[in-house]
């Protein structure tokens, strides 16, 4: 729950704390402490008095519902012709995904093919060996068209 809490959010979370208690801060660490230690002595009486009821050895887990009847109520046998529809969909799901990673892989070799094609079609087009679309690793080719418009004619010319 707390794997992702660094050193670094401990102590934001401190100074934090800080603020917003003052100088309240270590009465209400001692309160929450006093008041966990309430909880959990309460919870094991309350686990303590049920195993004692029911005459069983109980644990504060076997207490989840899930549990309780999966250990209580249901046989071994009951519990796994509960979970073979379950597996068998979980198998299935597995194999799609696989089917469907393998679908993706052959749709991104095709993707490469096509954009191949349009390099070589789009060179081909605008001057032969002249391949304006650049490959990956090169610096695009040079254009033999001037980027500007040639110059007008001066006076000198026109005399």
């Amino acid at each position: 729950m707390f794997g992702n809490l660094n050193w670094y959010h401990i102590l934001v979370l401190l100074l934090l704390a800080l603020f917003i208690f003052g100088d309240k801060l270590p009465q209400v660490i001692a309160d929450t402490l006093r008041m966990l230690r309430n909880l959990r002595r309460m919870a094991q009486n309350a686990t303590s008095d049920l195993s004692r009821e029911l005459g069983t050895d109980l644990q504060l887990e076997d207490l989840h519902p899930k549990t309780f009847i999966r250990k209580h109520i249901l046989s071994e046998a009951d519990q796994e012709a509960l979970l073979k529809p379950l597996k068998g969909v979980s198998e299935d799901m597995m194999r799609e995904a696989k089917g469907l990673e393998s679908d993706f892989k052959e749709v991104g070799r095709r993707t490469e093919r096509v954009a191949s094609d349009v390099r070589e079609a789009t060179g081909r087009r605008r001057g032969g060996d002249r391949n304006l679309a650049s490959k990956p690793g090169q610096p695009p080719a040079q254009s033999t068209k001037p980027d500007q418009p040639a110059p007008a004619a001066s006076f000198d010319d026109i005399t």
